[in-house]
């Protein structure tokens, strides 16, 4: 049976290296803390199709009880050659799998496992949720071992065809003795490949596929090609159901990426309401939004995913999917200027306890804070940021993570003056991106790498080389645009245009700055600083019609903003 939910309405080139409600403060501040400060109520993650009634704690995920029993996930109907009741709870699985809930779709298909050892199918699950295709984690050595063992069981009791070629996908990810993760993913994507030739009409086979191109497209030079085709079967598995989660989720990741964010806005806006219990659908949609400014969307989907991920505990942790949320809401505040609720929900998120020490919790506690200062432009704040905090984090195994902390570090110390702090930032991510090239993600020593540019280039500008500084931020440029925004982030904390305007607004070239700010504003529109910053560049330029233009605009992104600022803005804008 479907899982059905109803529907209520020294540099080298770049190429060679790599609105609807409107909220007050006030408001946006008593919503948090309503949703956010709350009583933790751990208890055992149910499957609650299973007729046997096992939930065994494989992965020590804990959620609310009747939430687990009447989740609605959309729409899977995958009918794995099992038993009926094991058959349906896989579906369960599956959605959450789909969902990217990898960890509470895997306690699931471990409880199947148990219960229904012949289910060659639930041994699949447990073995394709130990690795995140998009996420760049990379298994440790007893996972790729647990991953081993559950396919060895999924091909003792397989007996479909169909389901075979799925398990030997996931048996080409786990089978090469290696630890970079490319190498395994690359086995993976020709396997699921090879299953789409042969099912192309299987919903789960052609969504799974999709995924696969979007993971290709990590690193592929010809990217567009990929995005197209799994946009194109993706639109076609949501046309013949529309409520399939794989069809919405991964939509939004094939659409998430330079001008094409409104390719699929009405699978989005779908999303929150096929599965209204799972934090990251109700996060997903904020991924578009962010692509078209739209902060009043981004923290309205954000605050109701963190405050369903607030209850999903991972191994005693807060699960990643809850400071995830929060990033994405501190972004969303910062660029409407409502500096006040994005320093409270960090507050609130830090004396919520301990976070998930994987790579995207790693990422946002680090980003969190340096964003704040550095969208803020404090730059005392950001010369006190202290790298590898807290320091239950394993950073090590996080490069571009710790990167955010010393690019915002380093920022603050170029900001106020202290240049030998600056050198040293710039030196750590230069140590940083060299550690990187070993990473999952190819990407993530392309990020760095802007970001020590960037840093380079104001370093550059206090040491008087004005024209080093600008070809540094310019490379920087460069290096954003080869590279598509990872999945994890809401955005930069300072990007590279928005950061040469600033600079040539500084040089005293204010029709430069002005081009360098719509450069920016083309590809992150609505950033509060980059419209700003426009403002000014207009003004100098001696354009005041200009000026005028892009301070209604940002009066129109910012009514309630709280910096100094806004006056300057609302002063012009009466005048246009």
């Amino acid at each position: 049976m479907p899982i059905r939910t109803p529907l209520p309405g020294g540099c080298t080139s770049p190429a060679t290296r790599y609105p609807h409600h409107w909220r007050t403060r006030r408001d946006v501040y008593t919503n948090m803390e309503r949703r956010l400060i709350m009583t933790r109520i751990p208890l055992v993650l149910l499957t609650a199709m299973l007729a046997t009634g096992v939930a065994a704690q494989h992965d020590h995920t804990h959620t609310d009880a009747a939430v687990g029993a009447k989740q609605q996930l959309g729409t899977v109907a995958f009918g794995a050659d099992c038993v009926d009741e094991a058959a349906a709870a896989f579906d369960h699985a599956l959605g959450l799998m789909h969902h990217m809930m990898y960890v509470q779709a895997r306690g699931e298909f471990a409880t199947i496992a148990e219960a229904h050892p012949d289910c060659a199918m639930a041994h699949w699950g447990v073995a394709t949720t130990l690795f995140q295709p998009l996420w760049a984690t990379t298994p440790s050595d007893a996972e790729v071992a647990r991953g081993r063992d559950a396919i060895e069981q999924a091909r003792a009791t397989v007996n479909a065809e169909r389901e075979q070629a799925l398990i030997e996908a996931t048996a080409a990810f786990f089978e090469p003795e290696t630890d970079r993760q490319w190498d395994r993913l690359s086995g993976w994507t020709e396997g699921m490949a090879t299953a789409y030739r042969a099912y192309p009409d299987d919903h789960d086979i052609a969504a799974l596929y999709a995924l696969s191109l979007l993971t290709e497209a990590t690193r592929a030079d010809d990217r567009d090609a990929l995005h197209d085709e799994a946009e194109a079967i993706l639109k076609r598995v949501w046309e013949e159901e529309s409520t399939h989660p794989g069809a919405i989720h991964y939509a939004i990741h094939a659409t998430d990426a330079d001008g094409r964010a409104e390719n699929a806005l009405a699978m989005v806006e779908s999303y929150g309401k096929i599965a209204p219990d799972v934090p990251h659908a109700l996060h997903m949609p904020s991924h578009i939004y962010v692509r078209l400014g739209d902060w009043p969307q981004v923290i309205d989907w954000n605050e109701r995913s963190a405050e369903v991920a607030r209850e999903h505990d991972v191994n005693g942790a807060i699960s990643f999917h809850y400071i995830h949320a929060v990033d994405y809401l501190v972004y969303g505040h910062l660029q409407r200027g409502e500096d006040s609720a994005a320093d409270e929900i960090h507050r609130i998120a830090l004396d919520e306890g301990r976070h998930q020490g994987s790579f995207p919790g790693a990422f946002h506690l680090a980003a969190i804070p340096a964003r704040l200062a550095v969208e803020q432009r404090d730059w005392d704040a950001a010369a006190a940021i202290e790298p590898r905090v807290p320091d239950y984090i394993a950073w090590e195994n996080f490069h571009w993570a710790e990167g955010l902390s010393w690019y915002g570090r380093g920022l603050g110390a170029v900001h106020t003056g202290d240049l030998d702090a600056a050198r040293e930032a710039e030196q750590r991510l230069a140590d940083l991106a060299e550690g990187a090239e070993s990473a999952p993600d190819d990407r993530f020593p392309v990020y760095i790498e802007a970001d020590r540019n960037i840093l380079a280039g104001f370093i550059a500008h206090a040491e008087g080389d004005h024209e080093r500084a600008v070809e540094r931020m310019r490379t920087a440029g460069e290096l954003e645009s080869s590279v598509e925004k990872h999945p994890v982030s809401p955005g930069a904390l300072l990007p590279p245009y928005e950061a040469l305007g600033e600079l040539l607004l500084a040089l005293d070239r204010p029709d430069e700055a002005l081009t360098a700010f719509e450069q920016s504003d083309g590809m992150w529109p609505g950033r509060y600083n980059t419209l700003f910053g426009a403002v000014r560049a207009a003004e100098a330029a001696g354009d005041p019609d200009a000026a005028a233009r892009w301070a209604a605009r940002l009066l129109e992104i910012a009514p309630n903003a709280e910096r100094d600022t806004i006056d300057r803005a609302r002063v012009l804008a009466r005048h246009d």
